[in-house]
């Protein structure tokens, strides 16, 4: 086993050799995620067991997750790059992803290109950051997700662009959007997106992307509001982490309650939990090692399962389980947590929890869960200036601790 950089220098060897193991499965399956005849990423890969093996089945392109896995492969030696990006260079891939960045209509798509355009200080970063401002209607409501990647790109992008006065706003439409003296962020940032019945519930996505961007945010520029938000969050949701190290998936915006904490995600557990944790340590806003470590171990085998002890994680395919969940028909659980929710914050229904147990295995992987997971154990925080990031540098010019 290699030494582990700074960035979870912090972790017990156990822990480090788990994440060591989840970079080398990534690095395994990642590349089959990639559709040739289309020169794009898969959106989904589905994989069942057979009599000879493991049977895999490709569905969907995205951009999104394109973009994704860019970020994360950005942080790998340059070495790596072409076997992960279906033979491209990671400046030309970001080229190819600012070329479809012109023709998408969604605001995520758009931020997540304009964020590794500017990561990697691409020549093309101007044309992603104009079609980010005509595209980001700033006054309109957003998804609190997309909202966080406008952030993280502006972010990124500063000292390389005059990013400010779009940055101001799209930090206080963030900010904003939290409920008076809720420590969660919402769904959404503001009314008309999601019916009334369900715009109390929020995801765990809905967390960990504005903790991950307010962090970065301070760390560009020195901004302890922004930094505090963070913490706020991040402190609720590991106060609110399961018995076993679960990241629990809906909770309610109003209160900073679990609502529904099925289905638990396998790309929660490895890497946006402990991306965002992770980020915000290093822009000083606590350490958060136990909850990653405990979040970690729950991908050895799921106390949900029972006996059968079944791993997350499919090494020699390069592949995780998506998640365990309960099995419901049209996700009843969570529908009637979410309407007795809303008549009363804190209601429970044990019955219908223990008649719906979360015994299921979804088997599908998609390829942004091992973006982020290269992102979350091997990128850093430190501040972006014009000129000293290029694309395609190794990853040791730019973390200082070299390639594992």
């Amino acid at each position: 086993m290699t030494s582990a950089p700074p960035r979870y220098s912090h972790l017990d060897s156990q822990t480090i050799e788990l994440t060591n193991r989840l970079v080398a499965l990534a690095s395994r399956g990642l590349p089959m995620m990639y559709r040739e005849d289309r020169d794009e990423f898969v959106h989904t890969v589905a994989f069942t067991d057979t009599a000879d093996g493991v049977r895999t089945a490709a569905r969907g392109t995205s951009l999104r997750y394109a973009a994704i896995v860019a970020l994360g492969v950005y942080w790998l030696p340059e070495v790596r790059h072409r076997e992960l990006l279906g033979g491209h260079r990671i400046d030309d891939f970001i080229a190819l992803l600012v070329k479809r960045q012109a023709t998408s209509g969604n605001l995520g798509d758009v931020a997540l290109v304009c964020w590794i355009a500017a990561q990697a200080a691409h020549p093309l970063l101007p044309v992603a950051l104009d079609r980010l401002r005509e595209f980001d209607r700033r006054t309109a409501p957003a998804y609190v997700v997309e909202a966080a990647w406008v952030v993280s790109a502006l972010a990124a992008a500063r000292g390389l662009a005059d990013v400010e006065e779009h940055l101001a706003a799209a930090r206080q439409r963030l900010l904003g959007s939290v409920l008076p003296g809720s420590p969660l962020f919402p769904h959404t940032t503001g009314p008309g997106l999601v019916r009334t019945y369900r715009d109390h519930v929020a995801c765990f996505a809905d967390q960990v992307y504005p903790v991950q961007a307010l962090a970065r945010l301070h760390q560009s520029g020195h901004d302890p509001e922004a930094l505090a938000a963070a913490r706020t969050t991040a402190e609720r949701i590991c106060r609110l982490q399961g018995p076993e190290g679960q990241w629990w998936w809906h909770y309610d915006a109003r209160t900073g309650d679990v609502i529904e904490g099925y289905p638990v995600y396998s790309v929660h557990q490895h890497a946006m939990g402990p991306m965002a944790l992770l980020d915000l340590t290093e822009a000083g806003g606590g350490e958060y090692g136990e909850p990653i470590r405990r979040g970690l171990r729950w991908l050895l085998g799921p106390r949900e399962l029972g006996s059968s002890g079944e791993s997350m994680l499919l090494d020699d395919e390069g592949l995780t389980v998506r998640k365990v969940y309960r099995g419901d028909p049209r996700k009843i659980v969570r529908a009637l947590h979410t309407v007795a929710t809303r008549a009363r914050a804190g209601l429970r229904m044990p019955v219908i929890d223990r008649i719906y147990r979360p015994t299921s295995l979804d088997r599908e992987c998609r390829p942004y869960e091992f973006g982020w997971l290269f992102f979350a154990w091997r990128a850093n925080v430190g501040p972006r200036t014009a000129g000293t990031l290029r694309a395609g540098e190794p990853a040791t010019d730019r973390t200082g601790w070299g390639a594992q």
